[in-house]
């Protein structure tokens, strides 16, 4: 998995652009862009993501011409994803492939070299899946495993650090609306789990889910008895479906298989 330093610039932008149709824009865009080279842009800025694509399309088209140069009737045996200046390029297992690694490998660099852009080295690294080793893209950890079927394929789950950063956020609103009623609590957790839950329920994602709601209920359990003024979590007292149906608690947990 790569990632990269980008490109630091600034744009000013004025009523002469309503003159400048899209393509010329987008020229425009990359001269700035190219012009700019060696500065790096700042991570998590608004634009960075457009930017990166753009300053990025190169490497794009280059990778698709070695999907094409090795490709074998419907069968391809190298494939890339790339989202903003993350980036990630898969090989074929076999061992027959093994020098389309190194090409590739190659052929990135003297491509970012081309476009003066520093690969990030401490974030980037060459992994095998086939022997127990992962890696991590856009919050997901991907690793070799067997499926139910008893078949190997590649399981895809929520990485720990995205579930504690999850845990931390929802646990700092109960800190902060401990003496407000439930009701005010769900109204501000629903969102951010319903947010969280849709970007990660593609995966293979329903253990994680699982830990998830039990903490949720846990805490929600916890607020009323503490208001109550009794300690424990009141299992005999509420059932899971009464906590749902009464205070209206995201409950959409499910899984959608993804379909390539």
């Amino acid at each position: 998995m790569c990632s990269f330093d980008n490109v630091r610039h600034h744009i000013l932008l004025d009523k002469v652009a309503e003159r400048v149709n899209d393509a010329q824009i987008m020229r425009l865009l990359k001269l700035i862009l190219k012009v700019g080279g060696k500065k790096g842009v700042p991570q998590g800025g608004v634009i960075s993501p457009l930017l990166s694509n753009i300053y990025l399309n190169e490497v794009d088209k280059m990778l698709e011409r070695a999907k094409e140069v090795t490709r074998n009737g419907r069968y391809t045996y190298i494939e890339y994803s790339r989202f903003a200046d993350d980036l990630v390029i898969l090989v074929d297992g076999f061992s027959k492939w093994n020098w389309l690694v190194d090409a590739a490998n190659k052929r990135l660099l003297e491509e970012l070299e081309k476009l003066d852009v520093q690969l990030n080295r401490e974030k980037s690294k060459l992994v095998d899946l086939t022997r127990g080793e992962t890696f991590s893209f856009l919050g997901f950890d991907f690793r070799r495993a067997k499926t139910r079927r008893g078949k190997l394929g590649v399981l895809v789950t929520p990485r720990m650090k995205a579930r504690t950063a999850l845990l931390s956020r929802l646990k700092e609103v109960f800190r902060r609306f401990r003496s407000q009623p439930l009701d005010r609590i769900v109204a501000e957790i629903n969102p951010i789990l319903r947010g969280w839950v849709n970007y990660f329920r593609i995966g293979n994602s329903s253990q994680c889910f699982g830990y998830v709601k039990d903490w949720v209920e846990r805490k929600i359990r916890r607020h009323l008895m503490r208001a109550r003024k009794r300690s424990g979590f009141g299992w005999n007292r509420w059932s899971r479906a009464w906590l749902y149906k009464t205070f209206g608690l995201f409950n959409n947990y499910k899984v959608i298989r993804y379909q390539a």
